[in-house]
């Protein structure tokens, strides 16, 4: 590298200075410093955030890398941020990209100086080299990269050396590229792993270097080995080594040039200029066309080099931007058709620069005008599709290639950048090309008009469901863009009345569906419908119809704007003729179409169409979706309120009744006594009175009715909160998006609703508010299916709480435009009479099979809206003046029928139906009320006898108050330890098995009752991150007191017998073995299990030992403690330095429970006969006492009371169980361990080397020696134990001694001088330890630093013994200085705890002196050791910045340790200890136990012992992990304005740190539940692919 810089590139630069470049770059540097704003021009890595602000931006393309959001304004505004796919760069400093605030302040010129000002100044000298060699350089470098196998070398070149080139492509997984290269090159696996992975990076890499004859061999086998049946093979190349160097350093100049072009805004015109400039021969194109048109053929790594000069230079200037944007449009069909056949993604090719040229406005217009850039971009997509056109040149998708197709679809991305912001002022020529580009759309609309169509299947179901995905997804790309062109049209009158003439003259053009027969009269009241017959369930349909759409949206802009009124002279003088039947007939036609479409819709609804498949169930569904309807259903009903508004209504009813097929059944001219026909005609009958509801009643469209699009986005909200509360991504999924993926929701939803915050789990919830209810409308026709029934079902349970009516009447709609004002007319002609009189004679007629409720309710909502109508136009104006006359037609009856009676004399039958539905719903009430009563009588009856039992208990108490004074008085005696121990208040109560419910005792010889337990090592307690621990040292038997790796014991507290679980287990074992991806749940191999009841996971179980009476003599005691002294009892315990029996179920689970505690907690190979075994039994003891204690201070709660009967469970099983380990091993190794142990408080003889007071956790230290004492009592041939009086002065003793001890190591520990001495005792000790070299001490900070050991002492003893503490320790208003007091009377310790060292000052005097004369301590004094202080920190997770973006913004500037390549990363940052790591690459990857895994399982092996909490920051996540095969994601506690986690960035909104679930995580980690929330979701999940959690 850097002898390409001194041989090659320095020369360049000495000759385009003239001088050397460091003196000629600080003449530039001044120059610059007046030069005009510059852009940021920063290009974006692949999975790089980048911002878009929603206030200020033109449009959603329009980003900001994160340095330039911090330092810019719209910091404080409404900002989205997402994932970037690579390619494109940061818009800071482009004026035309945002409406306010265009540069942050790092970019913001401050005073504007004119591009002049550069040329100026720039030297002419300068500027001439510049060119000169920019010309050379970049002619050469084109040369080099546009080279191809076939050219002819030059004959300089002699030597006769190749390289055979391997090139990457994305039809081969890396596997397949792994097994070919092995098999080609017969290279070993982790060589061609390497070559893989540098050929997917750079996209190319030399494998084989040799003669012609050998690269040719070399190519021939990777072919052959890559080629398959359904795979082309690999492409492979032969370069002389010669080009391969030219082409590496041709790569070397663009960046090179990058470099050179940013010292000044002069040099970088000069390249502009000779990148633009056509060439000498005028058939060559220009150097960057050049380049442009081979982009497909170029390799990932050149490609890349080549955009990001583009980038970095023609796209940084207005002026070349222009023209390489001309260039860009020039070559656009070429570009395209090569990136449709190229494979690689959109993101690393040159197609993706459409989104920086066409998305700026002014760059818009003028290739419009001047490029007619709409004709380039619909045509290249007309070429690419014209294979999918059938004989009617319509489009037909069956059997198309899914890959091409969805890169044909790319290119309506760049129709879409065009026509993204919509001129403010019109020229001829934008008016003509923009026409022009229209008619060409038209043309492609046509293509789709009536495309596959679908004719009813009868008798035999479909064989092969037709293709209808593409068609659909057509649609749904499609769907902006027609929206788009609408815009553009209405913000011109001339331009949308010739749109609306181009789009008429098309429709007729189609040739799409024509009718089979002459038009027919059809007779119903008197009124002729003269129309050509067609059913829907015979004849083919279609769901694509955009043309009709289109014209449906163009009309409605045309009544919004005014421009109507001119329209006579814009439509074709063929299709407008004077007679008004034929005008009639021409909106005949125009519905006809969608009308056809609504009707199969229903039809579909009413299963006619079932033997079609479920292909046309899906049409419908997206017909009708959010995704699709805006252009679809909707446009379909505004062409039919369009038709409904200039058809006379009788007509129209008519022909929506021909339609529907249910003309006849109306006209009573057809019957028939099949079910499954009567059924589909009432099926129909309801969706056709709702088709009359939706026409009459949905006003919510501008041009329509007098509304905005805030009313309309209001009302859709409205309405979807009336079927439940909902989140906002909810809602914002449900509402349709605009072309700027934007709902408008923001805007509206404080008016309707009211926000619900969320609690530590869950979402925010949006509920409507009350006032809003009465817009609600049950046949709203954005409601599925299922969403109507749960909408109405939820407001009748909503009043019937409130206690008002539960009748859903119609709500009041806005009035319509004059334009559609006809359409009311609807609801009071003949034909509609005679379809509610029809309905309601059914009704009244009481034949079950005729009529259904959901028709009654149609019908009945139909004349609300006919009364609310007539209601409305009377209040409005005169009665003389209102034409609607409903209610007059339906009292009076129809005059123009006079074989039928009116309405009024089916009044009865009309009451009839009503009464029916009435009762139906009156019983259904009456049952409803009746169980209500009855449940309110039971609760009062369940009240009643709960007082009279409590009554009776107090009663009981009081006239026995001497009886419990007198128990009170036996068991008041609350010390744990010593001669005045108390009584044993609680043993284990009679314990049901969870797997066979019967119940059994908890005894010494009865068969064993075990705990499930989970047993794990644990960091969470360490007091020296990173550390780890080995067997080698002191550990396990001295635990050091830093804490580093502890090994953890907890469980759920359930109880089964042995038997039952071994059953279980083996069973367990026998199922799981068979199931998909069972280890990355459960380790069977490990002996892990879910635990039957509650599903958490576990590894072991624990044995129930019951806890042994103290059958203590207090009067012996007492004389025993006047001769046995702590001197007299140390020297007896020196000397013997040379039990009961348990059932043998019992002693088999006492193995199983040790041996997994030992093997998990030495990481070892299970080994009964290891002496460590019952060290590591206590040790797990101790630690999990301190674990539950440390959790305890933490969430502020009282040491005992607090908790929970499980956790109290698992901690008394496990104290009991360690306990009972020394009759587990043999008497000579518990003995050793004892000595070895004591040997730290007091000489012993035989034993050395002993660790000084400094290196030794004292609570493990207590908990070892006082279940490891009674080992000393065993002889050889009979179980003995130490009797009551003994065991209470061994504990009393070694807890005396411990305490001591411990309170000089904090002593020693501390720095702190004193301020004073408390007591004499304290005086004593401090003028004892002044001697070993301690300057001072806090009286306080030693009390401070002991707690902490007394509280976990306390709690060991408490489960040790069953000894019932002081009442206050159970209450959380103890203070520290309270606290301890209770503690020392609880453990028998005086309450000046320094009053222990008078106590026995003789012994304690030699002992200190012991203590302090240890090297250790002197090295520690002079800091050559790590000295641990206490109490100890506690710890807790790293602290995270409240705003997400902070932490994006420190994962932009992360760097990879191993890597200094620009590829994507995954920056993860731990949570326990605040490390960002480079997760998912090869890059980081590390050995771990030989074998290799990423840099997130490695770190958490050594930080966390295995276990893991990481935040991987671009993807907004949490990952929990266990062991190299087991994690699991979890949400990222950063919530936003909505109360949402936002997982991968999907929905971008600021996000912002939740306490209280980062409280949770806290809880989870300090509780050990990281392992259970791993198994339990996998458990749910159900992986099916699993992921690969060891190279994470």
């Amino acid at each position: 590298m850097q002898k390409v810089e001194q041989r090659l590139l320095y020369p360049l630069e000495c000759f385009l200075f003239g001088e050397d470049p460091c003196v000629g770059l600080q003449k530039l540097q001044q120059y610059n410093s007046s030069s005009s704003a510059q852009q940021c021009g920063r290009v974006f890595k692949e999975g790089e955030t980048v911002y878009s602000c929603r206030d200020c931006a033109i449009d959603p393309t329009c980003v900001l890398c994160i340095e330039c959001f911090q330092k810019s304004v719209h910091k404080s505004h409404r900002y989205k941020m997402h994932a970037s796919a690579g390619g494109g760069f940061c818009d800071c400093g482009d004026l035309e990209a945002w409406k306010s605030g265009p540069c942050c302040s790092q970019h913001d010129p401050g005073t504007s100086v004119t591009m002049e000002t550069d040329e100026c100044v720039m030297d002419p000298g300068l500027r001439e080299r510049a060119q000169m060699l920019f010309h050379l350089l970049l002619r050469y470098m084109t040369d080099m990269l546009v080279w191809e196998e076939t050219y002819e070398l030059s004959e300089e070149v002699k030597e006769d050396t190749y390289f055979c080139v391997l090139y990457n492509d994305e039809h081969h997984s890396y596997d397949h590229v792994i097994y070919t290269l092995q098999r080609a090159l017969a290279c070993d696996q982790n060589q061609a792993q390497i070559y893989t992975a540098l050929i997917d990076k750079e996209g190319r890499k030399a494998v084989k270097r040799g003669t012609l004859s050998s690269c040719q061999q070399a190519k021939d086998n990777i072919r052959h080995n890559s080629e398959h049946i359904i795979q082309i093979p690999l492409r492979v190349e032969i370069l002389h080594t010669a080009i391969m160097a030219h082409q590496t350093f041709a790569l070397r100049l663009g960046a090179w040039f990058q470099k050179i072009i940013g010292y000044l805004v002069g040099l970088r015109e000069v390249f502009c200029q000779v990148a633009l400039e056509p060439a000498a021969d005028n058939n060559q194109l220009c150097l960057i066309s050049r380049l442009m048109l081979h982009d497909a053929k170029l390799y990932k790594g050149a490609r890349k080099v080549v955009h990001e000069l583009i980038f970095s230079s023609l796209l940084m200037d207005t002026e070349f931007k222009r023209q390489f944007a001309m260039k860009f449009t020039e070559h656009y069909k070429q570009l395209q058709e090569d990136f449709i056949s190229d494979d690689h993604q959109r993101n690393i090719s040159i197609t993706a620069l459409s989104v920086q040229i066409f998305t700026v406005p002014t760059l818009a217009r003028q290739l419009i005008e001047e490029g007619s850039v709409i004709k380039v971009i619909i045509d290249t997509v007309m070429d690419m599709m014209m294979e999918h056109l059938d004989s009617n040149n319509r489009f037909q998708f069956q059997g198309h290639n899914p890959d091409k197709f969805f890169r044909v679809q790319v290119i309506f991305h760049d129709l879409r950048y065009i026509l993204i912001s919509k001129p403010s002022v019109w020229t001829e020529t934008l008016r003509v090309k923009f026409l022009e580009g229209l008619r060409i759309f038209l043309h492609f609309l046509c293509c789709m008009q009536g495309m596959e169509e679908v004719k009813r299947q009868l008798g035999q179901h479909v064989e092969v469901e037709p293709e209808w995905e593409a068609g659909l997804t057509l649609q749904m790309q499609l769907r902006h863009i027609l929206a788009m062109f609408q815009d553009w049209c209405s913000s011109d009158e001339r331009v949308l009345l010739l749109a609306f003439q181009e789009c008429h003259r098309a429709l007729m053009s189609c040739t799409n569906q024509p009718f089979r027969s002459e038009p027919t009269d059809s007779y119903m009241c008197k009124q002729i419908l003269h129309a050509r017959p067609y059913k829907v369930s015979e004849e083919p349909v279609s769901i694509h119809l955009p043309i009709s759409r289109l014209l449906a949206g163009l009309y409605v802009l045309l009544c919004q704007t005014g421009a109507i009124q001119y329209l006579p002279d814009f439509v074709d003088p063929v299709s407008v003729c004077l007679c008004v039947f034929q005008v009639q007939l021409n909106f005949t036609e125009l519905a006809e179409q969608p009308l056809r479409c609504v009707v199969l819709a229903a039809q579909v609804c009413a299963d006619m169409w079932r033997r079609n498949g479920l292909s046309l169930v899906s049409q419908v569904y997206y017909y009708q979706d959010v995704k699709c309807r805006d252009e679809m259903f909707d446009k379909d009903v505004i062409m039919l309120q369009i038709a409904a508004s200039k058809m006379d209504p009788n007509h129209f009813l008519m022909l929506v009744l021909l339609r529907f097929e249910l003309f006849d059944i109306f006209n009573d001219n057809s019957s028939s006594k099949d079910q499954e026909v009567l059924k589909q005609w009432n099926r129909l009958t309801e969706e056709m009175l709702y088709l009359i509801i939706i026409i009459a009643g949905e006003r919510y469209v501008p041009g329509i009715s007098h509304v905005t699009k805030e009313d309309v986005t209001m009302r859709e909200v409205i309405h979807l909160l009336c079927i439940e509360p909902m989140a906002h991504s909810s809602l914002v999924k449900s509402l349709p998006e605009n072309e700027s993926h934007e709902t408008g929701l923001e805007t509206v939803i404080s008016k309707v609703a009211i926000f619900k915050k969320p609690g530590v789990s869950g979402h925010g919830l949006y509920e409507l508010k009350k006032e809003c209810l009465e817009e609600f409308n049950p046949f709203f026709y954005h409601y599925s299916r299922p969403q109507h029934s749960k909408a109405e079902e939820a407001q009748k349970k909503r009043r019937t709480q409130e206690g008002s009516d539960k009748a859903l009447r119609p709500p009041v709609p806005p009035p319509f435009c004059p334009a559609f004002s006809n359409i009311v007319y609807l609801l009071c002609c003949d034909i509609f009479i005679h379809i509610l009189k029809r309905i309601f004679q059914k009704a009244a007629e009481d034949r079950s099979n005729r009529w259904t409720e959901p028709m009654i309710q149609r019908a009945l909502h139909l004349v609300g809206q006919a009364l609310l109508e007539e209601k409305t136009q009377l209040e409005g104006s005169s009665l003389e003046e209102v034409t609607f006359d409903f209610s007059l037609k339906a009292q009076r009856g129809n005059d123009t029928d006079s074989n039928t009676e009116g309405l009024s004399h089916n009044a009865s039958v009309s009451l009839r139906c009503l009464k029916c539905v009435v009762s139906v719903q009156s019983v259904q009430d009456k049952e409803k009320a009746e169980r209500k009563r009855k449940a309110e009588a039971a609760k009062a009856h369940r009240q009643k006898i709960m007082a009279q039992m409590s009554a009776m208990q107090k009663n009981f108490i009081e006239s026995n108050k001497m009886l419990y004074d007198n128990v009170m008085d036996v068991d008041l005696s609350r010390v744990a330890v010593g001669p005045q121990q108390g009584v044993c208040s609680t043993d284990w109560e009679a314990q049901i098995c969870i797997l066979c419910q019967e119940e059994q005792e908890v005894q010494a010889q009865a068969p064993a009752m075990v705990l499930t337990a989970c047993v794990q090592r644990s960091t969470v307690l360490t007091q020296n991150r990173g550390k780890t621990l080995s067997p080698k040292g002191t550990y396990p038997l001295f635990m050091p007191p830093d804490l580093a790796v502890g090994t953890h014991t907890g469980s759920c507290g359930h109880v089964m017998h042995a038997t039952c679980w071994q059953k279980y287990f083996e069973a367990v074992q026998n199922t799981t073995r068979n199931r998909l991806h069972a280890e990355l749940i459960i380790d069977l191999e490990n002996g892990e299990y879910m635990c039957p009841l509650c599903k958490s996971l576990c590894n072991t179980v624990i044995p129930l030992i019951p806890v042994e009476p103290s059958k203590l003599n207090y009067e012996s005691a007492e004389i025993v403690g006047q001769h046995l002294t702590l001197e007299r009892w140390i020297q007896i315990m020196s000397c013997r330095i040379r039990g009961p029996k348990f059932s043998r179920s019992i002693t088999e689970m006492l193995g199983v429970c040790a041996t997994t505690v030992h093997r998990v907690g030495l990481q070892t190979a299970p080994n009964d006969l290891c002496p460590y075994v019952p060290v590591m039994s206590w040790n797990t003891c101790a630690y999990t006492i301190q674990a539950t204690d440390n959790m305890l201070q933490e969430e502020g709660k009282p040491l005992f009371g607090s908790l929970q009967n499980r956790q109290l469970s698992g901690l008394k099983a496990l104290v009991q169980f360690s306990a009972a380990q020394r009759l587990k091993s043999s008497q000579a190794v518990i003995q050793k361990h004892f000595a070895d142990m004591l040997a730290v408080l007091v000489p012993v003889p035989n034993v050395e080397n002993t660790p000084s007071i400094l290196e030794v956790d004292f609570f493990h230290l207590l908990v070892g020696l006082d279940l490891s004492i009674p080992a000393l009592y065993q002889e050889a041939a009979v179980d003995l134990q130490p009797s009551a009086v003994s065991s209470a002065y061994n504990h009393l003793y070694l807890l005396h001694l411990l305490t001591m001890a411990h309170m000089l190591q904090v002593l020693l520990a501390s720095h702190g001088r004193g301020e004073g001495d408390e007591a004499q005792a304290a005086a004593e000790l401090f003028s004892i330890v002044l001697r070993a070299g301690v300057t001072g001490f806090c009286v306080e900070g030693v009390k401070r630093g002991v707690l902490p050991f007394l509280r976990c002492a306390a709690l060991f003893f408490n489960c040790l013994t069953g000894v019932p503490p002081p009442e206050e320790l159970s209450g959380t208003t103890e203070s520290p200085e309270s606290q301890l007091h209770l503690l020392c009377s609880y453990l028998s310790l005086p309450s000046n705890l320094f009053q222990l060292f008078q106590d026995h000052r003789d012994v304690v005097t030699t002992l200190i002196k012991r203590w302090c004369e240890n090297t250790a301590i002197s090295k520690a004094l002079k800091g050559e050791m790590q000295i641990i202080r206490y109490p100890h920190k506690r710890n807790r997770l790293i602290d995270l910045p409240e705003d997400y973006s902070v932490l994006l913004n420190q994962a932009s500037h992360f760097k990879c340790p191993n890597s200094s390549d620009d590829e994507r990363k995954h920056p993860t940052l731990c949570l326990l200890c605040g490390v960002m790591l480079c997760a998912q690459s090869p890059c980081c990857q590390e050995q771990l136990n030989g074998e290799e895994v990423g840099a997130c399982t490695a770190h958490a092996a050594i930080c966390g012992a295995g276990v893991g909490m990481f935040l991987r920051v671009r993807e907004c996540e949490i990952v929990l992990m266990a062991s190299k095969t087991r994690g699991s994601p979890y949400p990222a506690p950063y919530l936003d304005d909505y109360g949402e986690t936002d997982p991968q960035l999907g929905r971008g909104n600021p996000l912002h740190l939740c306490p209280e679930r980062y409280r949770k995580l806290l809880h989870m980690w300090q509780q050990h539940c990281i392992l259970e929330e791993i198994a339990r979701s996998l458990e749910v999940l159900n992986v099916m692919f699993p992921f690969e959690w060891q190279m994470l």
